[in-house]
C-alpha cells in the first residue's frame, strides 16, 4: 500500500503542477571580452614563473597556453571565464596541429602529464562557484602552479620523490601539498 501511495504521489507531482512551473535555464553569463582578458591578465601578473598566452580562435571562446616555467604547458579551454577542458603536457611537447593551431584534443605522450591532465579535471570540478567566474580561474591557476615544482617535490605521505615511476602528481586543493595517487587517500 505504501509503494502505491508514493507512486501515486509522485506520478501527481510530475502531473498539472508541472506545466506550472517555470523551467530552469542553465547559467551561462557571457561577459565581455575586454573583462575576460583584464581577469587573464591579472592572473599573468600575478605568477611571474607563469606564463600566459591567449588566443580567440573563434573570436569569442578563449583559449589560454600556459606555460609553467620549463616543466609543463596546459592547454585551458574557456568559454567566458568558465573552464571548460585543460590539457597538461611536458614542456617540450609539441602543443600545435601540423596547421598552426593549438591542439586541445591531443593527449600528452608521459603518463606523467596524463596524470596531471586527470587531476586537473577534478580540479575543475572541485573550484566551481558559478556566481564568481573569476575567483574560480584564479583558484585554478594558483591550483596548476603549484606543479612548478613537479619534479623536485616529495610526497607528503610517504616522503619519496618516486612511486611507481611517476613523481607526487595529485596536489590537494586546499593546501597545495603533494602526494603519490596512492598515498593521497
Amino acid at each position: 500500500l505504501l509503494n502505491q501511495q508514493s507512486l501515486k504521489r509522485s506520478a501527481n507531482q510530475l502531473g498539472p503542477s508541472a506545466k506550472r512551473r517555470p523551467k530552469v535555464q542553465p547559467s551561462t553569463l557571457v561577459l565581455p571580452l575586454q573583462y575576460v582578458d583584464d581577469v587573464i591578465a591579472r592572473i599573468g601578473r600575478m605568477f611571474p614563473d607563469m606564463t600566459i598566452e591567449l588566443f580567440r580562435p573563434n573570436g569569442t571562446s578563449a583559449v589560454l597556453l600556459v606555460t609553467l616555467g620549463k616543466v609543463l604547458k596546459a592547454i585551458v579551454v574557456m568559454r567566458s571565464l568558465f573552464i571548460d577542458r585543460t590539457v597538461v603536457r611536458g614542456f617540450n611537447e609539441n602543443v600545435y596541429t601540423k596547421d598552426g593551431k593549438l591542439d586541445i584534443w591531443t593527449k600528452s605522450q608521459y603518463q606523467v602529464f596524463q596524470k596531471v591532465t586527470d587531476h586537473a579535471t577534478t580540479a575543475l570540478l572541485h573550484y566551481q562557484l558559478p556566481q564568481m567566474p573569476d575567483v574560480v580561474v584564479r583558484s585554478f591557476m594558483t591550483w596548476l602552479r603549484s606543479y612548478i615544482k613537479l619534479f623536485q617535490s616529495s610526497c607528503q605521505r610517504c616522503g619519496h620523490f618516486l612511486q611507481d615511476g611517476l613523481p607526487p602528481t595529485w596536489r590537494d586543493f586546499r593546501t597545495l601539498e603533494a602526494f603519490h595517487d596512492t598515498c593521497r587517500m
